[in-house]
């Protein structure tokens, strides 16, 4: 669901926005959740939305509420 958000909201930020789902099933997204669950310091909670690799969220936000932290963050 969490993937959901993130497509719903993305095509109001055209290029600036860069999404990468990672599929921890596949190698390839194994290899990226221990990089990303290493430089957290802990196992990265599944699903959650990082920015910048810093962890934003942990559970599945509103569009609303995505939007305005990229809107603020951006």
């Amino acid at each position: 669901y969490m993937a959901r958000v993130v497509e719903a909201i993305k095509p109001e930020f055209g290029d600036t926005l860069t999404v990468d789902i990672i599929v921890t099933k596949e190698m390839k997204g194994a290899l990226r959740y221990q990089e990303i669950s290493k430089a957290l310091g802990r196992p990265a909670p599944v699903p959650s939305i990082f920015v910048e690799g810093k962890l934003a969220f942990d559970q599945t936000p509103s569009t609303e509420t995505l939007k305005a932290y990229l809107e603020n963050y951006l």
